[in-house]
């Protein structure tokens, strides 16, 4: 498979044109992943832009290609939507690694109130910057023509406000409906809402529910909270029939 990287500056261009790559995406073609002319590769721009073509050089903090495929990819018309509570040590960042590569479009940080992890003060900046990093760097690793969008921390009341437009389904192992079998829509987003180690509160259930979110669950066992999201993204992916 050929290598991939993100270009974000990348703009609409046609085949034989010539793709030039600079700054530390290039060093790390280059240096680390050993790119050499001749190789095929394939540089993108994360808003569904997908270029492939042979390398023509590759040297220092510069690579250049010449495009012989482009490729437009159109954004999904139901967007899969993960808010991930935040969670100690690295669960969190496994759900948001995991669950790009598995196909999630936009991933929402949830200040959940059994969240040990708090994102305060120079807190917020440095754990989006942290979480932004990770779906770029999985984005390339899956090849994904379309890189997730990593939103501001939400609050319970911001994730009820979202029930009013799209299908909001909480992962609550009590629930006595299947995600595997919930009704989804025809359009509009489907959110997955995903609680900490503690899991969701019930006033959260509660309170989510009575905005139009439906509880689910997707199997008599518990999951970790680093794995019951990108579980449920995989399921949803089935349903959709991007799988």
């Amino acid at each position: 498979m050929a290598h991939f990287y993100l270009v974000e500056e990348l703009g609409d261009t046609g085949v034989g044109a010539q793709v030039v790559v600079t700054g530390p995406e290039a060093r790390h073609a280059v240096t680390v992943s050993r790119v050499r002319v001749g190789e095929t590769l394939r540089v993108g721009n994360g808003r569904g832009l997908v270029v492939e073509g042979e390398v023509l050089e590759a040297s220092g903090d510069r690579l250049v290609l010449e495009a012989a495929e482009v490729g437009h990819v159109p954004a999904p018309d139901r967007r899969l939507v993960l808010a991930q509570a935040l969670a100690k040590g690295d669960r969190d960042e496994l759900a948001v690694q995991a669950a790009t590569e598995l196909g999630v479009d936009e991933i929402v940080p949830w200040a959940a109130a059994r969240s040990i992890s708090k994102w305060e003060g120079p807190k917020v900046a440095k754990g989006l910057a942290r979480w932004s990093a990770i779906v770029r760097e999985a984005t390339k690793q899956s090849v994904r023509a379309w890189q997730p969008r990593v939103g501001d921390v939400a609050t319970t009341r911001q994730l009820e406000s979202r029930a009013g437009t799209a299908r909001v389904l909480v992962l609550d192992p009590t629930a006595t409906e299947a995600l595997s079998s919930v009704a989804l829509p025809d359009v509009g987003d489907v959110v997955v809402v995903v609680g900490p180690e503690g899991g969701i509160t019930p006033h959260e259930v509660d309170g989510l529910v009575a905005a139009g979110a439906v509880a689910v669950r997707l199997g008599d066992s518990v999951l970790r909270t680093s794995t019951a999201g990108p579980a449920a993204i995989a399921v949803l992916s089935v349903r959709l029939g991007r799988w």
